[in-house]
C-alpha cells in the first residue's frame, strides 16, 4: 500500500511546523509543496515525515522537518536573495531555500551526496536555480560571494571566518554552534557594518567538516 504522502505533508506541517511557531507563509508553502520522501533513501522512506532526522548514507542526515522550517525562517527570505547553503545532504533543504530565494548555492563536502542532491533536485523538477557544488563548505564559495543569506547545516566549534567574509551587509547567517553533541542555533545579523547575534534554539547536527569546522 503506497502511503499518502500528501496527507502526510498536510500533517507534517500541522503538529510539527505550526503547533511549534512556524507561522512564515512562505516557508510553510514551500514545504507544502517539495515531496520530503523523494529525498528519502527508499529503505527509509516510511519515515520521510517523522519527527526526526533520517539517515541518507555517509554518516549524514536529512534533518528533522522542524529545523528545516525553523532555519530557512530565520533567513527571513523575500524572494530575491542569493543563499549559500553548507551541507546539500541529500538535496531537501536546498529544495526548500530554492522556493523561497532566487538562487541558492549549494557547497557539500562528500562528492557522492553532492551528486545524489543534483539527482534528487534533477528528479523532482527542483534544480533550475540551484547549483550544488562538491567542496569544502565550511571555506565557503568566494567565486560566488557575496551573499544575501548563508545557511549551514553541521555544528561548528565556532563560527567560520570565511562565511562571515561572505556574507553581504545586509545579511543573515544561521549556524550550530558548540560541542558534538549539542549546540545552539545562532542568527547572526550584518546591518550597517555592526555585526549581532542572538541565538534561536539548541539543537544537535552532525559535525562541520573541513578547514574551517572540526579537522
Amino acid at each position: 500500500m503506497i502511503p499518502d504522502w500528501a496527507g502526510e505533508r498536510r500533517a507534517m506541517i500541522e503538529k510539527q511546523l505550526r503547533r511549534r511557531g512556524i507561522d512564515d507563509a512562505r516557508v510553510l508553502a514551500a514545504m507544502a509543496q517539495i515531496p520530503r520522501e523523494e529525498f528519502v533513501p527508499l529503505e527509509d522512506r516510511i519515515a520521510a515525515y517523522a519527527d526526526e532526522p533520517v539517515p541518507i548514507g555517509y554518516g549524514q542526515t536529512i534533518s528533522q522537518p522542524y529545523m528545516t522550517a525553523l532555519m530557512a525562517a530565520e533567513l527571513k527570505l523575500v524572494g530575491t536573495e542569493t543563499v549559500l547553503e553548507v551541507g546539500a545532504g541529500c538535496g531537501y533543504a536546498a529544495a526548500v531555500l530554492g522556493a523561497l530565494a532566487r538562487r541558492v548555492v549549494s557547497i557539500e563536502l562528500i562528492p557522492e551526496l553532492a551528486e545524489l542532491a543534483r539527482c534528487n533536485l534533477r528528479r523532482t523538477g527542483r534544480d533550475a536555480n540551484i547549483e550544488v557544488i562538491a567542496a569544502d563548505g565550511s571555506l565557503g564559495y568566494p567565486p560566488l560571494s557575496p551573499y544575501d543569506a548563508i545557511t549551514v547545516a553541521a555544528g561548528a566549534p565556532d563560527v567560520p571566518p570565511a562565511l562571515l567574509a561572505q556574507l553581504r551587509d545586509p545579511g543573515r547567517l544561521v549556524i550550530p554552534v558548540g560541542g558534538f553533541d549539542n549546540q545552539e542555533l545562532r542568527v547572526i545579523c550584518r546591518h550597517g557594518g555592526q555585526v549581532e547575534t542572538h541565538v534561536s534554539t539548541m539543537c544537535c547536527f552532525v559535525p562541520l567538516r573541513g578547514g574551517e569546522g572540526w579537522r
